[in-house]
């Protein structure tokens, strides 16, 4: 049945409704990333608490690169490690965020950076959920030291949130809209792009002959 004015042999309704099929898609990456980073996040964790003690780090490459347990009250590399309440709620924000930014989304780009960004959100929101010392005050399991010497240690959640700030930048520098579309453009609306001039003169038409 068509739920829509027709122009030619299609539908205004069916039109919006393969507008809707590309952000159902982008969703659908930026969903898809972010479980495959929390997924990764959560499994590199347990191996690495289960079988690395924090007096013990092994070390790869000389001391350039290692694996060494550590618990980190803060946020990402060891940043404020005096406000892990502070930062779970940062974090709960960051999700709400991106889940009502996910309506707006067609960028390919955008739905991935933002899927890091969920998912290592999510990675380290967990360990404050579910580790000591308590709910919400729980500490991060990090683990990835580079040159540790000079760089605090960290996990594949703060490389996600990290990698995903990154994407970020280089799609607003280059002026690609959540969207999709480029520099100058208008971003999207609700209604679709592409509907065809006069799409509602029928409508119009049929809202004058009833009026007379």
């Amino acid at each position: 049945m068509v739920t829509g004015p027709v122009v030619g042999d299609t539908a205004v309704g069916d039109t919006a409704g393969r507008g809707s099929r590309p952000r159902r898609r982008r969703v659908a990456v930026l969903a898809g990333v972010a479980a495959f980073v929390l997924a990764a996040d959560i499994i590199t964790k347990a191996i690495v608490v289960a079988h690395l003690r924090p007096d013990q780090p092994v070390h790869l490459l000389g001391n350039v690169f290692e694996f060494w347990l550590t618990r980190n009250p803060g946020a990402a590399f060891s940043v404020g490690t005096g406000e892990t309440a502070v930062f779970t709620v940062i974090a709960f924000g960051v999700i709400v965020y991106i889940a009502r930014t996910a309506r707006k989304l067609y960028s390919a780009g955008w739905a991935i950076a933002l899927g890091l960004l969920l998912g290592g959100a999510m990675g380290n929101l967990g360990d404050r959920i579910f580790r000591a010392p308590g709910l919400f005050r729980g500490y991060v399991v990090d683990w990835i030291g580079v040159v540790p010497r000079y760089y605090p240690i960290f996990n594949l959640a703060d490389s996600a949130i990290v990698c995903g700030g990154i994407l970020m930048v280089i799609l607003a520098m280059r002026g690609y809209h959540l969207d999709g579309t480029p520099r100058g453009d208008e971003p999207r609306g609700d209604e679709p792009r592409d509907a065809p001039p006069g799409a509602n003169a029928p409508a119009e038409e049929n809202a004058e002959s009833a009026e007379s």
